[in-house]
């Protein structure tokens, strides 16, 4: 098999799959965020802490309950959903007349609540979380082995990520999201329940966050910072990307783990910053994002 710059490919093309995943839930978190800035104008600071909520939740349903992997992949972000639209409704609803800095450091606020209660009661080593037996095992493409799981990861959210693209910006409910957004009271006018609206919009976006979560947890330890790690980069692949660009968090998100994935080849020293780099290359060249639209 051919050498790329004197790199097996095996190494190539583990790390590509590698960056692909991660960039899944780049993907994946970033177009919560989107849909949550894009439609409410609310700054999430707490998507990361609902992220690990996801998890935490499946492994409490399979820990406590005996509730297994794919109905947890329903329940959990059912339930995680359902923990931001009270949230929405109990406290963010009074913020959004006010400066969008009262929503970020509510939002950041209650991360820090979540996490130190999760700290609390399970401490910060990983609680781990096997893989279902139905994708157990891999696949030999004869140039890298793809484990089962790990395909099913970037399958399941490229789905869900098609999904909410389409129902946002092809049916007519996402039309009413999106006008609710630019007007209001016109509307309500039309017998539109938009705070209902915007309630379920946010607790969808919440949703997908514990999604993510709950395909994190096979992959990933279970662990109370594994929100905190996370939400920064994916923070910058939003802004990459243009804030409440539904289109450009995923696209962003998919493109960014792969570059993540081939600097760690080429480059490893800047496989950690890489993201933030290219942040601010494109703010200097075009400050909306590569999928914003200017104001």
């Amino acid at each position: 098999m051919f050498e790329l710059l004197g790199i097996p490919p095996q190494a190539l093309f583990g790390q590509l799959l590698l960056g692909l995943i991660n960039g899944s839930f780049y993907a994946i978190l970033s177009l919560g965020l989107a849909i949550i800035f894009g439609l409410l104008n609310i700054i999430n600071f707490t998507h990361g802490a609902q992220y690990m909520l996801g998890a935490f939740v499946a492994w409490a349903l399979l820990h406590y309950l005996g509730v297994g992997y794919w109905w947890a992949l329903i329940l959990a972000p059912v339930i995680v959903g359902a923990t931001g639209i009270a949230m929405e409704r109990l406290f963010l609803a009074r913020l959004y007349h006010l400066d969008h800095l009262y929503g970020l450091l509510l939002t950041f606020g209650v991360a820090l609540i979540i996490q130190g209660v999760i700290r609390n009661y399970y401490g910060v080593s990983g609680q781990p979380y096997s893989i279902p037996p139905l994708l157990s095992g891999g696949q030999n493409l004869g140039f890298m082995f793809l484990p089962n799981y790990r395909g099913w990861v970037i399958a399941a959210s490229l789905t869900v990520c098609l999904v909410t693209w389409l129902v946002i910006e092809k049916t007519r409910l996402g039309a009413y999201l999106r006008a609710a957004t630019e007007n209001p009271e016109l509307v309500g006018a039309f017998g539109i329940n938009v705070p209902l609206m915007v309630t379920l919009t946010y607790g969808f976006g919440v949703a997908l966050a514990g999604f993510a979560g709950v395909l994190a947890a096979p992959i990933y330890s279970v662990n109370p910072n594994m929100g905190a790690d996370l939400i920064i980069v994916v923070f910058a692949v939003v802004v990459i990307g243009g804030m409440g660009s539904i289109l450009g968090a995923i696209v962003t998100g998919l493109g960014l783990g792969l570059i993540e994935g081939l600097t760690k080849v080429f480059y490893p020293e800047a496989s950690s910053v890489i993201i933030f780099v290219i942040m601010a290359i494109v703010l200097m060249v075009k400050p909306n994002g590569l999928f914003g639209r200017s104001a």
